[in-house]
């Protein structure tokens, strides 16, 4: 079972094994975030999740036929099995998708058959099996929810799709996943859906750093120049806060209007003075009309390195966090 303190995606643990072959021998799994929620692993007992392993392994496929059949008539009756849910909200496809048993885990897929309750059913921290497949790096497993009817659009406790943990996480392989198999008018709102921290998956992959993830969701259709709510910035703002220039040539190269501007009137451009980095500046400046290149109430480029404009309040703030990350001066 999943414990209830907030941890968030990201979180070491190790399991004893099972003689079974169907457990894995000391099992850690060690996600990308440090602060994961975990979804309920320390308040199990062995003895409990002994008797949870025998009761999946009991679970038989049904014939073709069988399936067949569901197609043109009722759902059968929901097996026990389905209506058990720990004191953390985590039904048995939960339990094995964290723990990895991905034998398993494809055998209560296909066993659900048109059971989309189940599959998109949210554990107390909102996590779907499809958020956990994301948090664990288990890309198999959620194109087998996907196929099978999986919501890719439910939120977690945090707002986030699993399109925005695999974005986040830095999963190639998970966003390639979840872009392949999501219908097309999940697709779209996938693309420009803002967390509760109003960032888009664009944002989260900018901020992160992981180019490939930007280029694939820019051939996508994802918007570029997509703000903020809270602040206003685009991605542009942010590749200019984290100095990072190859992030920047190739929003750029996808048609980032440089003359967008934060809720404070700031163009990317006007957001490298004072930067170490100037090519970075020389790559905005063809794209930035003049009066966008000038620091606000500046006479000229010297006026933004005058001690005479920061108050000593004003001082206390100049180290900035993005996303978790330090942002450079």
């Amino acid at each position: 079972m999943l414990n209830s303190r907030a941890l968030d995606y990201s979180m070491d643990y190790t399991m004893d094994g099972h003689p079974r072959d169907v457990l894995k021998k000391d099992r850690q799994l060690s996600l990308v975030q440090d602060d994961r929620h975990d979804s309920g692993l320390d308040s199990m007992k062995e003895e409990e999740y002994d008797q949870l392993v025998r009761e999946l392994e009991d679970i038989r496929l049904q014939p073709k036929e069988a399936c067949t059949a569901l197609q043109s008539s009722p759902c059968p009756p929901a097996q026990a099995w389905k209506e058990q849910v720990t004191e953390d909200g985590d039904t048995f496809l939960h339990l094995a998708i964290i723990h990895e048993e991905k034998t398993l885990s494809l055998e209560i897929v296909r066993q659900t058959g048109c059971d989309k309750v189940f599959l998109n059913f949210q554990n107390k921290l909102g996590q779907t099996p499809l958020h956990l497949a994301m948090i664990t790096d288990q890309p198999e497993i959620a194109e087998t929810l996907l196929k099978a009817g999986c919501n890719p659009e439910i939120r977690d406790f945090r707002g986030n799709t699993p399109l925005h943990i695999a974005c986040e996480q830095g999963s190639l392989r998970g966003v390639g996943v979840l872009t392949q198999y999501s219908h097309h008018h999940h697709l779209n709102s996938l693309l420009h859906m803002h967390n509760y921290n109003g960032h888009t998956c664009l944002h989260l992959a900018s901020i992160q750093g992981y180019l490939a993830i930007v280029e694939c969701l820019l051939s996508l259709g994802v918007d570029v120049n997509a703000k903020e709510p809270c602040n206003g910035r685009t991605a542009l703002h942010l590749a200019v806060d984290l100095q990072n220039q190859e992030l920047v040539s190739l929003l750029l190269k996808y048609g980032a209007d440089a003359n967008k501007v934060t809720y404070q009137g700031y163009s990317p451009y006007q957001l490298t003075w004072g930067r170490n980095n100037s090519v970075i500046q020389e790559q905005l400046k063809p794209f930035t009309t003049l009066e966008l290149q000038m620091l606000p109430e500046s006479e000229d480029e010297d006026s933004c390195e005058s001690e005479s404009e920061f108050t000593e309040d004003e001082r206390l703030y100049d180290d900035c966090v993005i996303g978790g990350r330090f942002v450079p001066c």
